[in-house]
């Protein structure tokens, strides 16, 4: 019996014995390489996870599906990093995939082998298609590369180096650190976060911290906001000792009682104790491309914007996107802040989530109220190969889509 992808589906391709699979792929992938005339779409985000959604075998069904593309880019990142990191990803253990100076790098790698599968196998004009770019933390250097500012194999070398570094902060420590999810009322969130500004004593402005605040603790046990993540979620990064403090003292002095979750992270990311990976990620922006010689590391003026973290804006220059994308190691990722940025003021409809995991898409979901496809926009989330198929046809079906007033 013959079969076609139309008759199989998307989401029973892999199921499909070897000597089928390929011809049903072939016949999938013809039906996207048309390209959609130009025209005006609803604004489009493309966005990346951060560190947490890393698991063993996450680039499997990719390499399965389309070893043409995929196995070349694992090639070439083992190659980059002097580093069996493909290994690593596809048999772990778990405990040696979620080393942070293996996990970055391979969440990263992950997210631009699915972008990479859009492109060739989908014919996914990702310049046409999408508006700008983002990233949550370590998922900033997707974005990057993504909308055209980074190179794949310098941005794989600087978030290699940046988590050796912060790994090894973390390892230095004498002190129990780490990070702890905070969840509360949405509109409960601005007076704790002041609250917690009071506490530690830095000086508050919105939902950013100093980090540059003075205080009488050493950096040990300093603590700040790592991540305004949502509405109601924040997360605290530092000594859990000083975090536990400043959790009594909201409860009982401040009239605040969130739900606290520590999180899967023994590392104070986004924290005063990553100082030192700031201080490498300065000098490595500065030093010259190892991927194109004669060129500077960061590419400007990149193909569309991209937000970053630190201000939850587009990056405005090449000296802005350097400096920022160093801080991010030691500021709030301000992630709560750029989606109502896109949201409201941008007015972006279609929310496209490209990586491992679902934590983005449904951040994103929670906040813009977009579940699935709805006219003119949408949220979606692609971590699997059996996802590609239905959610490129609501990007076409919502490609005309006229915007609300």
């Amino acid at each position: 019996m013959q079969h076609s992808a139309r008759a199989v589906g998307a989401r029973a391709l892999l199921a499909l014995p070897a000597s089928l699979r390929a011809a049903a792929l072939r016949t999938i992938q013809a039906r996207w390489q048309s390209t959609i005339p130009e025209r005006k779409h609803p604004k489009t985000a493309l966005f990346f996870p951060g560190q947490g959604v890393q698991r063993v075998g996450m680039t499997a069904d990719w390499l399965e599906a389309y070893p043409r593309t995929v196995k070349p880019v694992l090639e070439e990142m083992d190659e980059t990093l002097k580093v069996p990191l493909s290994k690593i990803i596809a048999e772990g253990p778990n405990s040696k995939l979620t080393a942070t100076e293996n996990a970055q790098p391979a969440i990263m790698m992950t997210s631009i082998i699915i972008l990479r599968v859009l492109e060739k196998e989908f014919g996914f004009k990702t310049a046409d298609r999408i508006d700008l770019t983002l990233g949550h933390s370590l998922g900033e250097f997707a974005a990057l590369v993504a909308a055209g500012y980074l190179r794949e194999p310098d941005a794989l070398r600087l978030v290699r180096k940046r988590a050796e570094v912060m790994a090894r902060c973390s390892r230095e420590l004498n002190e129990e650190v780490g990070m702890v999810a905070l969840v509360c009322e949405a509109n409960h969130l601005p007076s704790m976060i002041d609250a917690i500004h009071d506490f530690l004593g830095h000086a508050s402005e919105g939902s950013k911290m100093d980090s540059n605040a003075d205080s009488d603790l050493p950096s040990v046990q300093q603590v700040l906001i790592a991540n305004v993540n949502s509405k109601n979620q924040i997360v605290l990064s530092g000594s859990i000792k000083r975090i536990n403090e400043l959790l009594t003292h909201l409860r009982q002095f401040a009239g605040h009682d969130p739900r606290a979750v520590r999180l899967k992270s023994d590392s104070p990311f986004h924290s005063p104790l990553m100082k030192p990976a700031a201080e490498v990620m300065k000098k490595l922006l500065d030093q010259p491309s190892q991927a194109a010689k004669g060129e500077d590391t960061v590419i400007w003026p990149g193909i569309m914007p991209c937000v970053s973290n630190v201000s939850a804006r587009p990056f405005a220059d090449k000296k802005q996107l350097k400096d920022y994308l160093a801080r991010q190691c030691v500021e709030t990722v301000l992630w709560h802040d750029s989606i109502i940025y896109l949201h409201k003021e941008e007015k972006v409809r279609r929310w496209v989530g490209i990586g491992p995991g679902k934590v983005g898409r449904n951040l994103v979901g929670k906040e813009v109220g977009m579940k699935g496809a709805v006219k003119g926009g949408g949220v979606w989330g692609i971590s699997d190969p059996r996802e590609v198929e239905a959610i490129l046809q609501d990007l076409d079906t919502t490609e005309t889509a006229q915007e609300d007033d």
